[in-house]
């Protein structure tokens, strides 16, 4: 049983910048995607960015160059560095698991691939 747990969200003015913190714990599998995803009030929640056991990253291209997804070994934490914030990055952002390797990132139903999930951490980005 993985759990994770969010932290580092708050609000923010456009153009400015966050870390989000994601710390994992209880997991054994060697083979192990750990991502993030956002959900704002009445959309569907999105994948933005993911870390796949072998190292390679993928984002979502409404994010890319300007979010960076990282992860720790060592302290078992997964980061989402987010640079450049708009308006439209407003969201909850929820840290997520899957005990095998990333699906692609076009996956039309992604969120549901993912097993484990933690509570979400509300990022607000204002004019």
């Amino acid at each position: 049983q993985v759990h994770l747990e969010e932290s580092g969200g708050g609000s923010v003015q456009a153009g400015g910048s966050l870390r989000l913190s994601c710390a994992v714990s209880r997991y054994t599998s060697t083979s192990i995607c750990m991502a993030w995803f956002r959900q704002a009030p009445g959309k569907e929640r999105e994948g933005v960015a993911n870390f796949d056991s072998d190292g390679r990253t993928n984002y979502a291209e409404s994010v890319k160059g300007r979010f960076t997804i990282s992860k720790d070994n060592a302290e078992n934490t997964l980061y989402l560095q987010m640079n450049s914030l708009k308006r439209e990055d407003t969201a909850m952002y929820y840290c997520a698991a899957l005990t095998m390797s990333c699906p692609p990132m076009s996956d039309p139903r992604l969120y549901i691939r993912f097993g484990y999930w933690g509570q979400g951490t509300q990022v607000t980005v204002s004019a």
